[in-house]
C-alpha cells in the first residue's frame, strides 16, 4: 500500500469542513478534520502533516495563534499552513497570514481546483522528502536486521553446547532475540512503507509463538 499523508484541515464551521473534505477527497490522502485552534494543536503534537488549511477567524484561539502554536509547538513545524479567510476580510490580515509563516492565503469562496492542486504539490513534496528519508534510513535498519538474525543464527549452536545449559534462560534468550528480530524488521517495514509500493508483505518472525 502506498503512503498516505495526512492533510490537517481547521475550521470552526462544519459546512466549511464538509465542503473542504469533498474538494481534498480525490487526493486519496487521509484528511484530519477538527473545529479549532486548541484542537489543530493537539493534533500536531501526536501527528505529522503534510498540509494545514487554516481559517482565520474562529472562537478562541484563532488562525494566526494557532499557526504561531503550531510552528513553535508541533510534531512538523515546517509544515506549509494555507490560511482561509471570507471574502471582503481585511486586507492587512493576509499581511499577517504571510507573516505567521503561511505559505498561501485564499479567500473563500475559493475555486477547488485550484486549491486541489495547491494542496496536492504539497502533499507530493512532503511524500517524496519522507521517501529520501527512508531511503537513508535503510542502510542501518538492514544492518540491524541482519545483526539480529545472526544473532540466532548462532543461537543453536551455543545451546548444543550447553551454553547455556538452564532451559529457562535459554527460552529467555530466544524470545529476547526474537523480539529484537521482530522490532528491527518493524522499523524497516515502517521506512519501506514511505517508498513507492509500500513495504513488500514480510513474515512475523514472532507470529504463533506462545
Amino acid at each position: 500500500m502506498a503512503y498516505e499523508a495526512k492533510i490537517l484541515l481547521v475550521d470552526d464551521r462544519p459546512e466549511n469542513l464538509f465542503a473542504l473534505e469533498a474538494i481534498l477527497s480525490s487526493l486519496e490522502q487521509e484528511l484530519v478534520s477538527v473545529r479549532s485552534g486548541e484542537a489543530a494543536l493537539e493534533a500536531v503534537l501526536t501527528d505529522e502533516f503534510a498540509v494545514i488549511l487554516l481559517d482565520v477567524v474562529m472562537p478562541g484561539m484563532d488562525g494566526f495563534e494557532t499557526a504561531a502554536q503550531i510552528k513553535r509547538r508541533g510534531r512538523t513545524p515546517d509544515a506549509p499552513i494555507i490560511f482561509l479567510t471570507a471574502a471582503g476580510a481585511e486586507p492587512d490580515l493576509a499581511f499577517r497570514g504571510y507573516a505567521a509563516g503561511a505559505v498561501d492565503y485564499i479567500s473563500k469562496p475559493f475555486d477547488p481546483w485550484v486549491l486541489r492542486a495547491k494542496v496536492s504539490v504539497y502533499v507530493d513534496l512532503f511524500v517524496k522528502d519522507r521517501q529520501l528519508r527512508a531511503v537513508s534510513d535503510l542502510s542501518p535498519l538492514l544492518s540491524a536486521v541482519e545483526e539480529a538474525a545472526s544473532g540466532l543464527a548462532g543461537l543453536p549452536a551455543a545451546l548444543a553446547a550447553g551454553e547455556p545449559a538452564d532451559g529457562k534462560l535459554a527460552a529467555a534468550t530466544l524470545a529476547d532475540g526474537l523480539a529484537r528480530l521482530d522490532g528491527a524488521i518493524a522499523e524497516l517495514r515502517s521506512a519501506l512503507s514511505y517508498l513507492p509500493g509500500g513495504a513488500p508483505r514480510t513474515p512475523d518472525v514472532g507470529a504463533g509463538r506462545a
